[in-house]
């Protein structure tokens, strides 16, 4: 299956409206607080780090121009054509390679797959803002791209980030300028269970290896000037056997 043409549409009316420019957007933090933490976590625990690293949902590619210096080879996938344009114009240089790809889509995984082999994944808060009926298909297409050698690194707002989620955008004076977007598309975040991630991995055939929490966050400033940090949760999986 592929995901719901309603998502898909959500999604790039969302990077067709976001200016280019890292920091533009509401999660596109700098990636010192952001991806750097996560690879300090994930890097030792990888089986193979010569891999392929899949930066899955990479956006404007913030953060996949950050693991390209990092790792090999790195490829930055977005659901969004508009993402995917964003990411590549942000990179002149050519650090990363970027395509527009749905991880959802069976026939559209295994043909990266034939292209690159095993893969490390990683996966900052997609989950949770996917439609529900997309989460498993597309948790499955990770499966597909890790193989037996890669592992997947995952990062999702915990359950306890919906409240807060929804103070800002419930605050008097509406909710942050690069939060807004996000309501106004359509685009439901903190909205995946904590117990679910894990059994989605699970039902993929992955076992979960590691799992902590780690604050995620933001560009915005809440109204005392400190930086906006939303409870998440990260869990590492891949086949053991």
């Amino acid at each position: 299956m592929s995901v719901t043409s309603r998502y898909r549409a959500a999604w790039e009316g969302f990077w067709r409206e976001a200016p280019g420019g890292p920091g533009s957007v509401f999660w596109d933090a700098e990636p010192a607080l952001t991806a750097g933490r996560h690879v300090a976590l994930f890097e030792p625990l990888l089986a193979d780090p010569g891999l392929a690293m899949v930066d899955l949902g990479c956006g404007n590619g913030t953060q996949t121009r950050f693991l390209a210096g990092r790792f090999p080879r790195v490829l930055g996938a977005d659901l969004s054509a508009a993402a995917v344009a964003h990411a590549e114009q942000a990179d002149p240089a050519g650090q990363a390679t970027y395509r527009e790809l749905d991880a959802a889509d069976k026939t559209e995984v295994e043909t990266l797959r034939a292209q690159l082999g095993d893969a490390n994944v990683y996966m900052r808060g997609v989950l949770h803002q996917c439609e529900p009926g997309d989460r498993q298909p597309l948790v499955d297409g990770i499966a597909s791209l890790v193989g037996e050698r890669g592992r997947v690194f995952l990062v999702e707002l915990a359950e306890a980030a919906g409240p807060v989620l929804r103070g800002l955008a419930q605050s008097p004076a509406g909710p942050p300028a690069k939060l807004a977007p996000v309501f106004r598309h359509g685009i439901a975040p903190g909205e995946v269970a904590d117990a679910a991630v894990p059994e989605y991995l699970t039902a993929a055939g992955l076992t979960v290896l590691a799992s902590g929490e780690l604050p995620l966050t933001t560009t915005e400033t809440g109204p005392d000037g400190t930086r906006i940090e939303l409870p998440s949760k990260w869990l590492l999986a891949g086949r053991t056997g």
